[in-house]
C-alpha cells in the first residue's frame, strides 16, 4: 500500500523505549510504557500504538500534563483491596503497577481489585487484563477519559469512550479478550482516519445539534471544543437501545471515581478555568479473579473454549464468511503482522523521524522509510 511502511517491532519497541528515556523516564519504566505501545500494534489495534506515542504521551510531558517521573503512593490498602494515587505519573507504569498489585492480592485471597486516581492515558485496557490472564486468571480493568460521549437523548460530550475489558483464558491459542469502548467507536479511529485523509462514518459523532458529523479533522478539533459527541454503543436515543452503552459508560465513570475520591467527566478535558493546558487526573480500576479459588483451571478453559468454539461455528448469516470471538481478530492480526511489523503511514513516519532527529537517535536508528 502507498505510503505505508512495516517495521519491526522489536526495532519500533526500542526507539519508542530510548525517546521515552530521553524524556525523563526512568529506563525500567520507559520499557514498560514502549511494551504497552507496541503490543496495541501486534494486536492490529492501530488507534493506540504508535499512532499514539507522540501527540499522547511525548507532546503531554513537553506540555507539563503528564510527569515523566512516576511516584505511586498507597492511599489505603485492605487485603484484596488497594487506592493508589498515580500523582499524574504515566499510565502505562501506574496501571502496570495496579494490575500487580491485584493479581498479587488474588493468588493470596481468590480475588484483587485495585482503584486508581490521578493518572493518565493507559494504552490498550487489554494489555493489563492479559496480565491477569497469563496468571490463570480473569482480569477486568476500565478507565474514565476526557469527555467524548453523549449521553442518550443528550449532545454535550460528557464521559470518555470508558472501555469495560475483559480478558478470560480459554484452551485456545489465544484468551478470550473484549476490549472495547463504550461509544460506537473511539476517538483513536478517528485520528487513524484523519491521519489517512478519511471520513468519519455516519452514525459514530454528533454536533450540538444531533446532526451527524463525518470530516474526520473538524470531529478532532470539535470534540476539544465540546462541540461535538461520540454515540454510545446502541446508537442515539432507545431504539437501537444507546440507553446500553451510555450506561456502561456510566457505570465505568462511577468506578473510575467514586472509589478512588477521583476526579470524572468535565474535570478530564486537560484543560483549566482559564482554557490552559492542564492534567488529565484519570482514574482506573483493576480486578483480578484467581480461577483456582473456584474451580481447576484447566476445567475453566476447557469450558470457556467449548463456549467461544460453538459460538464460532453456529449458523452464518447469508454472504457472511465467518463468526469471530472476542480476542479472535487481535489473534488473527498478530498471525499476520509477526513477521511483517507495525504499520506506519506518512504521518508516523514523519513524527518518527521528527524525534529521531530531535532526541540525536539518527545515527542508531534506521526505518524501512530510510531505504
Amino acid at each position: 500500500m502507498e505510503g505505508i511502511y512495516w517495521v519491526d517491532f522489536a526495532l519500533l519497541k526500542k526507539f519508542m523505549s530510548d525517546v521515552f528515556t530521553h524524556i525523563g523516564i526512568p529506563e525500567n519504566e520507559a520499557e514498560i510504557c514502549a511494551d504497552v505501545l507496541i503490543t496495541s500494534d501486534k494486536r492490529g489495534i492501530d488507534s493506540h500504538g504508535i499512532g499514539r506515542f507522540k501527540p499522547i504521551y511525548i507532546d503531554r510531558i513537553k506540555a507539563g500534563q503528564i510527569n515523566p517521573v512516576t511516584k505511586i503512593d498507597v492511599v489505603r490498602e485492605a487485603p484484596a483491596t488497594a487506592v493508589l494515587d498515580g500523582n499524574n505519573g504515566m499510565g502505562q507504569v501506574i496501571a502496570h503497577k495496579a494490575m500487580s498489585m491485584a493479581i498479587e492480592k488474588a493468588h493470596r485471597y481468590g480475588i484483587g481489585m485495585v482503584a486508581v486516581r490521578n493518572s493518565n492515558h493507559y494504552g490498550i485496557a487489554g494489555y493489563y487484563s492479559l496480565m491477569a490472564v497469563k496468571e490463570n486468571m480473569i482480569g477486568i480493568t476500565g478507565t474514565n477519559a476526557r469527555p467524548s460521549i453523549a449521553p442518550t437523548f443528550g449532545v454535550e460530550n460528557m464521559m470518555g469512550t470508558n472501555p469495560l475489558t475483559f480478558g478470560i483464558p480459554t484452551d485456545e491459542d489465544f484468551p478470550f479478550v473484549l476490549d472495547c469502548a463504550t461509544s460506537v467507536s473511539q476517538r483513536g479511529k478517528i485520528e487513524t482516519l484523519a491521519r489517512l485523509g478519511k471520513p468519519t462514518p455516519e452514525g459514530w459523532v454528533i454536533d450540538r445539534s444531533g446532526r451527524y458529523m463525518t470530516d474526520s479533522e473538524a470531529i478532532l478539533k470539535a470534540l476539544v471544543a465540546g462541540e461535538a459527541a461520540l454515540v454510545p454503543v446502541g446508537g442515539q436515543g432507545e431504539i437501537t437501545a444507546g440507553y446500553k452503552g451510555y450506561g456502561y459508560a456510566a457505570v465505568v465513570e462511577i468506578l473510575s471515581a467514586a472509589l478512588q475520591h477521583g476526579a470524572y467527566m468535565k474535570m478530564l478535558t486537560g484543560f483549566n478555568e482559564r482554557g490552559e493546558k492542564d492534567t488529565y487526573k484519570l482514574g482506573h480500576f483493576f480486578i483480578a479473579m484467581d480461577i483456582a479459588s473456584f474451580i481447576d483451571p484447566e476445567d475453566f478453559k476447557k469450558t470457556a473454549g467449548d463456549i467461544v468454539r460453538a459460538l464460532r461455528h453456529s449458523e452464518k448469516a447469508p454472504g457472511a464468511e465467518r463468526i469471530w470471538t472476542a480476542g479472535e481478530k487481535e489473534h488473527d492480526a498478530w498471525l499476520e503482522r509477526k513477521d511483517k511489523g507495525a504499520k506506519v503511514d506518512e504521518v508516523l513516519k514523519n513524527q518518527i523521524i521528527e524525534l529521531r532527529k530531535e532526541f540525536g537517535l539518527e545515527g542508531k536508528y534506521r526505518f524501512p522509510f530510510d531505504e
